[in-house]
């Protein structure tokens, strides 16, 4: 990044977004206890995290509103911003309405399998129409490691985009599991894709930055002890916001590299699930997904952050290798 305007279309969305989501704590999180929008753990879950019974959920409003208004106020500068809050915001819209319908009005199961995956077709395919005919991205992936080649599925490509979301989404919801895992690793997985824009020359850099803020303020609510949690309004945007960056600097093919710990969750669950069927009651793990493992195997909820948060920044750099290789 050779000019200090680059850096500026990094910074300055990174600290609108924290102040918004900072402040926004400060009112949004009374209200949520005051509309008892609280969160039901599980019984079967471990037993440390029955005493977070109650706590306010939807806090990924928080999320939403930094990056959203910090956002706002780049878009003259950095177009691409509105793609990213076009797939961001829809789905966090779309983890909303699941969260209202259970936790304010108890609907136990929110939006039916069938809603959710509709609406975030009709989402997806807005965001695809919007990149491929404003932006004139191509949905061709770069291959990692290999300089200069990628992967073109020609009509298959907006299969191959709807997949990918549905996939990461799956992967960011499955990850909010423990106090402030989702937000670190997350910290960790935007500021990949942020170097990688900001080298690229892509305004998508802005978005980025927004992100990195608005999860950061958030995080002075979420870490251990969380006094808010961020909800499917939350996990469902981190997916959408990943899977945007991805697509926007054509990188989706990296997500299983720096998103491994996305990807680890869903698959343990997929294991234990189908494992616990065909054995009749046997499972594979203590608990999935699989941070729940590992708490059950006597990790604080703290370790768990910091080596699954670790683990990303590792993959992260290993990533920009393949990036440039």
């Amino acid at each position: 990044m050779q000019s200090g305007v680059k850096y500026i279309t990094i910074v300055l969305p990174m600290l609108i977004a924290f102040a918004v989501s900072a402040v926004s704590g400060k009112f949004l999180i009374p209200y949520l206890r005051k509309v008892k929008a609280g969160q039901t753990e599980r019984s079967d879950g471990p037993q440390s995290h029955l005493k977070k019974t109650g706590t306010p959920n939807m806090g990924g409003i928080m999320i939403l509103l930094g990056l959203a208004v910090s956002s706002l106020c780049m878009i003259g500068h950095c177009p691409e911003v509105i793609p990213v809050l076009i797939l961001t915001v829809g789905y966090g819209i779309v983890g909303f309405m699941d969260d209202y319908l259970k936790v304010v009005k108890k609907k136990s199961d929110g939006l039916s399998v069938k809603q959710k995956m509709a609406l975030q077709i009709v989402i997806a395919l807005l965001f695809a129409l919007y990149v491929t005919k404003i932006n004139a991205i191509p949905l061709a992936m770069k291959i990692p490691f290999a300089a200069g080649k990628y992967l073109d599925l020609g009509i298959l490509n907006v299969a191959a985009l709807l997949f990918i979301a549905v996939a990461t989404v799956n992967g960011t919801n499955f990850t909010d599991g423990v106090d402030g895992l989702a937000s670190c690793v997350t910290v960790a997985v935007a500021l990949f894709f942020t170097i990688a824009a900001a080298f690229s020359g892509s305004g998508a850099a802005a978005s980025g930055g927004a992100m990195i803020g608005a999860l950061l303020g958030f995080l002075l609510y979420n870490a251990h002890p969380a006094q808010v949690f961020m909800g499917d309004t939350g996990s469902l945007a981190l997916g959408g916001f990943v899977t945007a960056m991805a697509y926007l600097l054509q990188l989706p093919l990296f997500i299983p590299i720096v998103g491994f710990i996305y990807f680890i969750e869903v698959v343990s669950v997929i294991l234990q699930v189908g494992y616990f069927k065909k054995t009749h009651g046997k499972r594979i793990f203590r608990m999935a997904p699989i941070h729940h493992h590992f708490e059950l195997g006597g990790w604080s909820e703290v370790k768990v952050v910091a080596v699954f948060t670790v683990t990303t920044a590792v993959l992260g750099a290993l990533a920009l290798l393949g990036l440039w290789a």
